[in-house]
C-alpha cells in the first residue's frame, strides 16, 4: 500500500521501505510509523505491495518522477540491503530511462539510505568486526545514484538495535522525522550533506546556516 500526502513544500519525498518481515521489525517499524502522517511524504511498503517480487515497473517510475528526494528505508542485510530493493533496481532503473547517453530521468534527485543495524557504531569502523565504515559499505549504491545523475547523501543509520530500548528507539523516530522535514523543507545543505559520514551524527551542522 502507498501512503501519500499532498505536497505542500519545496520537495516531495518518497520513501522506499523495505522489511521482509515488518510485524517482526521492533526498531524499523517504528522509524516508518514517525513519518506517515507527513505531508508532502510517501511511504512506499515494497513487500506489501509486492509479496511475489511481481514489481510494476511503470508504476515505480512514475512515482520516481512524481518525487525529488528518494530514501531506501530498510535493515542492513548481509552488508546490502533485502532481496526487493535490488530486484526494483534491477529493474525499475532502466537503460535510457534511468542511465545511459538518453537516460535522464532522475536526474537532480536526491538519494540516500535510511539503515538500522544490529550491531553497535564501533563494529563498522577500519579497526571493528565488520572492518568497513556505513559509507564504504555503501559504495555501490552511491555508485547506482551517480549513474543515474542524483546526489547521493550521507545515510540516517540506527546501530545497535538488537536490546535497543523503545525510549531509544523513540528518539531515533523524532530525529528521523526531524531529518524527513528537513529534507522535504529544503534545509538541508547538500554539499554538506553529501559529505558526511551519517546524517544523524550531527545534524544540526548539516542545516543551512
Amino acid at each position: 500500500m502507498i501512503e501519500r500526502e499532498s505536497p505542500v513544500s519545496e520537495n516531495r519525498v518518497l520513501v522506499l521501505f523495505a522489511h521482509p518481515a515488518q510485524e517482526k521489525s521492533r526498531v524499523n517499524r517504528i522509524l516508518v510509523e514517525g513519518i506517515r502522517d507527513l505531508p508532502g511524504v510517501t511511504v512506499h511498503d515494497l513487500y506489501e505491495a509486492y509479496p511475489e517480487l511481481d514489481i510494476e515497473v511503470r508504476r515505480e517510475q512514475e512515482l520516481l518522477l512524481a518525487h525529488d528526494v528518494i530514501v531506501f528505508q530498510h535493515p542492513f542485510f548481509w552488508y546490502s540491503t533485502p532481496a526487493i530493493l535490488k530486484e526494483w533496481q534491477d529493474l525499475v532503473l532502466e537503460h535510457g530511462w534511468a542511465y545511459g547517453s538518453t537516460g535522464n530521468a532522475l536526474h537532480g534527485k536526491r538519494m540516500l539510505n535510511a539503515v538500522t543495524t544490529g550491531g553497535r557504531e564501533v563494529a563498522y569502523a577500519r579497526d571493528g568486526h565488520n572492518h568497513f565504515t556505513m559509507r564504504e559499505l555503501l559504495v555501490p549504491l552511491e555508485q547506482t545514484a551517480r549513474l543515474c545523475g542524483m546526489r547521493f547523501l550521507a545515510p540516517f543509520v540506527v546501530h545497535g538495535t538488537l536490546g535497543m530500548t523503545r525510549e531509544q528507539a523513540d528518539r531515533h523516530a523524532s530525529d528521523w522525522r526531524r531529518t524527513i522535514e528537513a529534507l522535504r523543507d529544503d534545509r538541508v545543505d547538500l554539499d554538506r550533506a553529501v559529505a558526511a559520514a551519517r546524517l544523524n551524527a550531527d545534524f544540526d551542522a548539516l542545516l543551512r546556516d
